[in-house]
């Protein structure tokens, strides 16, 4: 195996020395790398699960924990911060260390971390929980693309992520329909209790399936690590706490102070001489950039839509937890039934024609159910659009994921792996915080005249909101159906920045479309190409 350095003529770079992880195995051969992959996708499973299944959850984690939306909203929104915050470290972990070691801790990181959270006995013990969570989940995410890259070839990723994207598909429609089931017949704490067991399988299949492959030093940029730490989770706890504080002096301040960091954390990572923490050589690959636009774009809109729907069918139509998990039914379907077809096509294809078909369907789809939504709407009038998104989604995440690191060289790969999971979690915090402040606008809103009508305050938004799970009064009903509605209006304008960016993609260069010679795949792809 070769040592991997960076050029010496690269102002920006230090060499970089490559060496096996202890006991290191030969590059894996073409049978081992789809058992490896297989093994890592439980524990990604189980990542994507626990978004969705606590979305379910969430009326019920809101009374049985006596809090309010704005806390409760928290719960996903501090998962998703802890998350996202970490990505570009464990990434360059992964590259370090070997993604292998790194995947393992973060799975146990995780695990715990999702039995404290069944444990909570008050919003702020759930909420810290959920934050031990998202930083197991930061530490495995970047792993489980680094291996994709670095063990298959460039023709059959395409194939490979189909199977990493596909699992959101599976995690959709598991995760409503567990919590669901979970919530109702054994209470939400077991929608975290349920991990526990998935973990130690997910351990033990990762001890034994996946292989240690090459690793190489880093060198890390603390002061990168605080500007994009601390602006993010300004910006993000500004925007969170908007509503509630109705947008005084501190919450703009937060906001702004947020934005100027993470201008400055980019102006660092192109004068840092040493070694960045988002190495800007990733950007100057037309089609990383692009991918890493799309993907924010449907983080926000995956993650703004789930929480919106959820509520309006058990508060505007008086479905059962359960009987509202399953109304994703069709979106979960859709997708897994085309996942494979567009991992095909992704090998085949331009990535322009697929990501911007996804894109559209997404967009129509999320706009037509925020028309749909009322509380006299039949359940059929939202199962199609909801179908929409399911079939239209297959052609968004294997594309986008394999365009994005088709032509990174092998060096890079943990490093375009922790970016590309970073921005697409940046864009489901932002999500999750500016859906959450659009849902308390709209509430205030459509309650105000109707509360005002009946005689009652009107401040609160609604009053009996949060008393208790099930429908809302009758006279609320349609109300807060309008609001969730136009709460998800927001996610499908988001979803247009992603078609615009799927127009632009250029025909990726090394991919099974156009084989290009001496292309830089090291072993470790070789191996794999079979």
């Amino acid at each position: 195996m070769t040592t991997s350095t960076q050029s010496a003529g690269d102002a920006s770079a230090r060499p970089a020395s490559a060496t096996q992880e202890p006991d290191s195995p030969q590059p894996s051969a073409p049978a081992s790398a789809w058992p490896a992959l297989w093994a890592m996708v439980i524990g990604f499973f189980m990542i994507l699960v626990d978004s969705t299944i606590v979305s379910v959850a969430t009326d019920s984690i809101m009374v049985g924990l006596r809090t309010d939306l704005n806390s409760v909203v928290w719960v996903t929104s501090a998962y998703l911060l802890a998350y996202v915050v970490p990505l570009l470290v464990s990434g360059r972990l992964g590259d370090q260390f070997g993604p292998k070691r790194i995947y393992m801790i973060g799975l146990v990181v995780f695990t715990v971390a999702s039995g404290l959270c069944g444990l909570a006995g008050s919003i702020e013990l759930l909420i810290f929980a959920r934050v031990l969570q998202g930083l197991g989940a930061a530490l495995m995410t970047p792993q489980t693309m680094a291996v994709i890259t670095r063990t298959f070839a460039p023709e059959k990723r395409g194939t490979a992520m189909a199977l990493w994207g596909s699992v959101a598909g599976v995690a959709i429609l598991v995760g409503p329909l567990a919590g669901g089931l979970l919530t109702e017949t054994l209470g939400w704490q077991w929608v975290f209790y349920v991990n526990v067991p998935v973990g130690i399988i997910a351990l033990v299949a990762a001890a034994r399936l996946v292989p240690r492959l090459e690793t190489h030093a880093h060198r890390f940029d603390f002061a990168g690590i605080a500007l994009n730490t601390i602006g993010l989770f300004a910006l993000t706890y500004g925007l969170q706490e908007g509503q509630k504080r109705d947008w005084d002096s501190v919450v703009w301040s937060l906001i702004a102070a947020g934005l100027v960091l993470l201008a400055a954390f980019v102006w660092w990572q192109s004068a840092n001489r040493r070694e960045p923490l988002m190495s800007l050589e990733l950007f100057r690959d037309r089609n990383f950039s692009l991918a890493n636009i799309g993907i924010c774009a449907m983080g926000f809109a995956v993650t703004g839509m789930a929480i919106p729907l959820m509520l309006f069918a058990q508060k505007s139509m008086g479905l059962t937890v359960i009987r509202s998990a399953m109304l994703m039914i069709p979106l979960a379907i859709g997708s897994m039934a085309l996942a494979p077809l567009a991992g095909r096509l992704t090998d085949q294809l331009h990535p322009r024609l697929l990501a911007g078909i996804g894109f559209a369907g997404q967009a129509i789809g999320l706009f037509w159910l925020g028309q749909v939504l009322g509380d006299k709407t039949a359940v059929w009038q939202i199962l199609l659009p909801i179908g929409l998104l399911g079939l239209s989604g297959s052609f968004v995440w294997a594309p986008l994921a394999a365009t994005a690191n088709r032509n990174l060289p092998m060096r890079l790969a943990g490093a375009g792996s922790g970016v590309y999971n970073m921005t697409r979690q940046v864009g489901a915090v932002l999500g999750s915080a500016a859906i959450g402040v659009l849902m308390q606008n709209r509430i205030s809103h459509h309650f105000a005249p109707v509360l005002a009508q009946q005689g009652a305050p009107s401040g609160g938004g609604g009053g009996s909101y949060a008393s208790a799970t099930g429908a809302l009064p009758e006279p609320l009903r349609e109300p807060f159906a309008r609001a969730m509605g136009e709460s998800l209006y927001l996610a499908a304008a988001v979803l247009v920045v992603g078609i615009v960016a799927a127009l632009f993609f250029a025909r990726p260069t090394h991919s099974g479309m156009r084989p290009r010679r001496g292309a830089d795949v090291p072993a470790e792809a070789t191996a794999a190409r079979g």
